[in-house]
């Protein structure tokens, strides 16, 4: 049947190929989104991966599977994207009369975008017997962010030996390269994300269990009643907090404080809608205005570690439609 189906696209039958290219769609968004860190530089990379699938089928020697040739367009476009600088640049703050806590540090990927759920489809796929990162844990923000600050050739080798378990030979057909270069790549990859990577927290209670929902429970009370000690009572000691593509970050119990006081003014209120995002808790959050209307004011993931939250991330309401979360509230 595949045969059949290569053999028609061949020939210039466009739904021949998007057959034999639709049921991958899911999983190669998810890694053009791992290896870019934007949900639209992952969709402009999709399609230009499938545009150069559809040109090269006629050199499609089989040698491969279709999935793996696939995977070999996807990274390469990856690696031309990240190569070319095209990034989303920092934003300089802009909310007139409010004056932001000074960060503890500053932000190197403002380009960074929350992955809307369902995930399955992108997270159940078969992976290598040699991959180090469950599925779910390699599209959460944590990871993703820790992968956008290695070099691209370090980037790809690790998402597609570590989180895909291709093989170390696949891995160097895929990128040309030797198999030492990918050795070695892989070896400073692992070693620079190790630096980051913070394996002293608690892990996650699982998604939609009592123990999450009772932490999404405290959050949400605690926001809508601008309950900012209720809230800090919720963050692990080094709470790290940022909101891209703004570069201000904060880590540590005091920084979350100011920052979530510049939030939430008293006298203000606030709705939360929960969602999923990364395959994290998140919330669409909107403030009642003075013109009496509910109007979206950020989209927050939140890291569970344990009972408690280790990171939150706040994100600009143009996210809103990926979630399904309209721009306005009515009343009620």
């Amino acid at each position: 049947m595949a045969a059949s189906l290569i053999e028609r696209a061949r020939a210039g039958d466009e739904d021949a190929f998007r057959a034999l290219t639709e049921p991958h769609f899911r999983e190669l968004h998810a890694h053009c989104y791992r290896m870019l860190g934007s949900v639209q530089d992952a969709e402009d990379a999709l399609q230009d991966t499938l545009l150069a699938a559809w040109k090269g089928l006629p050199g499609f020697g089989e040698q491969a599977s279709l999935r793996t040739w696939l995977y070999r367009i996807a990274t390469n476009t990856c690696l031309n994207a990240l190569r070319s600088q095209r990034r989303r640049p920092a934003k300089s703050w802009d909310i007139l009369g409010v004056e932001p806590p000074a960060p503890t540090r500053m932000g190197e990927v403002p380009w960074l975008s929350p992955y809307p759920n369902p995930l399955d489809s992108a997270v159940d796929l078969p992976i290598g017997p040699e991959a180090r990162y469950e599925q779910t844990e390699s599209i959460s923000l944590a990871f993703v962010t820790a992968l956008q600050l290695l070099p691209p050739r370090q980037l790809a080798v690790l998402v597609l030996r570590d989180v895909l378990g291709f093989r170390a030979s696949e891995v160097a057909e895929m990128l040309e390269v030797t198999l030492a270069s990918v050795n070695n790549s892989l070896t400073r990859a692992r070693a620079s994300l190790a630096k980051v990577e913070r394996s002293s927290i608690d892990a996650p209670p699982s998604p939609d269990s009592a123990e999450e929902r009772a932490v999404v429970t405290r959050f949400v009370h605690a926001y809508e009643s601008a309950d900012v000690p209720a809230l800090v009572a919720l963050f692990t000691d080094d709470v790290f907090l940022s909101m891209p593509p703004l570069p201000l970050e904060y880590e540590g119990k005091v920084a979350a404080v100011e920052f979530m006081r510049m939030l939430l003014a008293p006298g203000r209120r606030y709705r939360l809608i929960p969602t999923r995002a990364n395959g994290q808790p998140a919330f669409g959050a909107y403030t009642y205005g003075p013109d009496h209307a509910w109007r979206a004011s950020g989209l927050f993931v939140a890291t569970l570690a344990g009972r408690q939250i280790s990171q939150v991330v706040r994100f600009e309401p143009s996210n809103f439609a990926a979630f399904g979360l309209p721009p306005e509230l009515s009343e009620g």
